[in-house]
């Protein structure tokens, strides 16, 4: 099995930039081992199941929870039966397109 997905996650009420709290976030995520790449609106990250990759929304929103009374996430999946490595093909697949 194989999950992607595409999480963004942050506290709300910071006048602020949110840099400081998504790079905790992203720290997390790369330690977790978990393949991941960081865009300029999210996170993808690359699970061999759901209930991985729903631990890691949970563990961002336990290091966010502190410092907001409220934080916001959006979440995509895109969930397969089978393959691995899938972030890089997809890439590889739509490159080759153009």
């Amino acid at each position: 099995m194989s999950v992607i997905s595409e999480i963004a996650i942050f506290p709300l009420g910071h006048e602020t930039g949110l840099g400081t709290y998504v790079s905790r976030v992203v720290s997390m995520i790369e330690s977790s081992g978990h393949k991941y790449s960081l865009t300029a609106m999210g996170t993808i990250v690359e699970t061999e199941t759901l209930a991985e990759a729903l631990r890691i929304i949970e563990s961002a929103y336990d290091l966010l929870k502190p410092d907001a009374e409220r934080v916001y996430c959006t979440a995509k999946f895109d969930i397969s039966k089978s393959g691995t490595n899938r972030m890089k093909q997809k890439v590889a697949s739509a490159s080759k397109r153009t």
